[in-house]
Formats: C-alpha cells, sequence, structure tokens
C-alpha cells in the first residue's frame, strides 16, 4: 500500500486536493473528521477531553468545539494538551480504517497538524498544498471565522514551506 499524507495551513485548499486524489481512486482519510469523531460523546476521547478542559466546553452534552477552540487557541500549552489526547486516537482510526486496503492501494491521510505531530515519518510521500495568505483568509471569514480566530489558528501552526 502507497502511504502518502495531504498537508498544508488552514484554508489552503486540502479538501480540494483530496476530492480530486479520491476522484483518481484513493482513499482519503480526513484527520479532521476523526478528530471529531473521537471526542463525540461516547467515543474514547470524550470523557479524557471533559477531564482536562471542564464542562464548560459542553452544549447539551456535546463538546462545542468553537467553545473548546476559544480555550485552546489562547494557550499554546492547553492546545498541546488537546492534541495529546486527540491524536493518539485519531491516527488508531486512520489506522483501523487502512487495515483491510489491498497492498496496491493509495492512502491519503489528510492531516492539517502533519508537521506540527511529527508524523511525516509514516509516510511514503508527503504532499503540501499552499496558498496566498490572503486567499486563505478569504476562505475562512467565507467558513464564518472571524479575523481574530484566523490569526490563532494561523499562529498555531507551521508557516506554509
Amino acid at each position: 500500500m502507497l502511504r502518502v499524507a495531504l498537508t498544508g495551513g488552514i484554508g489552503s485548499g486540502k479538501s480540494l486536493v483530496g476530492e480530486i486524489l479520491e476522484e483518481l481512486g484513493a482513499l482519503v482519510i480526513d484527520s479532521d473528521q476523526l478528530a471529531r469523531e473521537v471526542i463525540e460523546r461516547g467515543s474514547p476521547g470524550y470523557e479524557e477531553v471533559i477531564t482536562a478542559f471542564g464542562d464548560s466546553i459542553l452544549s447539551e452534552g456535546q463538546i462545542d468545539r468553537a467553545k473548546l477552540a476559544a480555550v485552546i487557541f489562547k494557550e499554546k500549552d492547553l492546545r498541546k494538551k488537546l492534541e495529546s489526547i486527540i491524536h493518539p486516537l485519531v491516527r488508531e482510526a486512520a489506522e483501523k480504517l487502512a487495515r483491510n486496503l489491498p497492498s496496491g492501494a493509495i492512502l491519503v491521510n489528510q492531516i492539517p497538524l502533519l508537521v506540527e505531530s511529527d508524523g511525516a515519518k509514516r509516510f511514503d510521500y508527503v504532499i503540501t498544498v499552499s496558498a496566498d495568505e490572503e486567499i486563505r483568509r478569504e476562505r475562512l471569514r467565507l467558513r464564518g471565522l472571524k479575523d481574530y480566530e484566523i490569526t490563532e489558528r494561523m499562529a498555531a501552526q507551521v508557516a506554509d514551506l
């Protein structure tokens, strides 16, 4: 099996590249989606995240990603703490999805924080998607993020290569 990492900064166009690779026959695993799943109520990371960050991040019993983001993007240590909970669970979930693929398959893991999580060594190839910062900011505004949120999230990621 060929293992490819697809990475790039927030708003760079990773999802579009992932869709194209999927149309060409690759199995694409979206690590952001897995990160959401591993902290849903009843999932492996749910209690761990609540224990680490308190129930103020809950909304109707579910982890409110906006509330959690407001906490973790203010302090690097808290972000690292969340990543230490989520990254191993995401890796495990991705490996489970890949386990039964045929040997000739092309597996693409879409991983925004590949460099930050020191994950590149697990892949045969790494594709980095980049875009001009202002284009990325405009894309993120269209997703409903405020300028300060965009700045916080961009600052939390390694700069484009």
